[in-house]
């Protein structure tokens, strides 16, 4: 294959057939994906994805995916929460309605804390949902692995492993030899339409 032919594809320009998203690989069973993608992380791939219809336990540890953001996004909502919290009411109670009851100080820090804690717990986890949303993409009602053959039973009873295209250490040839080398039932190349998305 010409070098031309093999930057179109691993750039993604539009070709005639769209754009190349990457490879993917079917398993049947977890323990296997769980190899494949421990395998693949120690070749030296870092865009890659698995899928499967439920929970793999060290499926994440294999691909190696280390969740730092979403618990930073979560601890600055809550302290961000925490200083909306005690600033407004502090603000009510000192500043635009003072009430002098019994004598008693304006300010009493003890008083703010259920108000200030509660409001500490609502914005980090909005936060945290929030973020994981917007880390995660979602919604995405299109993906380019949906136009992958048998793709439709990750939902039930199949288990995927897709290298993109994007990745620094693809090559068309070396990484679908690598890919039938993992023991997988059935390795396609999956073709993204060119209006389909587009990883940056």
């Amino acid at each position: 294959m010409e070098h031309g032919v093999v930057e179109r594809e691993k750039t993604g320009e539009p070709g005639s057939e769209g754009f190349l998203y990457g490879f993917i690989a079917e398993f049947e069973r977890p323990e296997d994906l769980v190899a494949a993608a421990r395998r693949t992380h120690e070749a030296g791939y870092r865009r890659v994805d698995a899928y499967s219809p439920f929970p793999v336990e060290e499926l994440s540890e294999a691909l190696g995916f280390r969740d730092v953001w979403v618990p930073l996004i979560m601890l600055t909502g809550g302290i961000m929460g925490a200083l909306l919290g005690f600033s407004l009411l502090y603000y009510c109670m000192v500043i635009s309605y003072p009430i002098n009851v019994g004598g008693e100080p304006l300010y009493g820090w003890p008083i703010y804390v259920p108000i200030t804690y509660e409001c500490t717990i609502l914005l980090s986890a909005l936060s945290g949902i929030f973020g994981m949303f917007l880390l995660n993409r979602l919604p995405q009602p299109y993906h380019p692995v949906f136009e992958a053959a048998g793709f439709d039973r990750a939902s039930s009873d199949r288990f995927f492993l897709c290298i993109e295209a994007s990745d620094p250490h693809f090559d068309r040839e070396e990484t679908r030899r690598f890919m039938d080398s993992l023991g997988a039932s059935n390795v396609t190349a999956v073709n993204a339409p060119e209006l389909g998305l587009q990883e940056s």
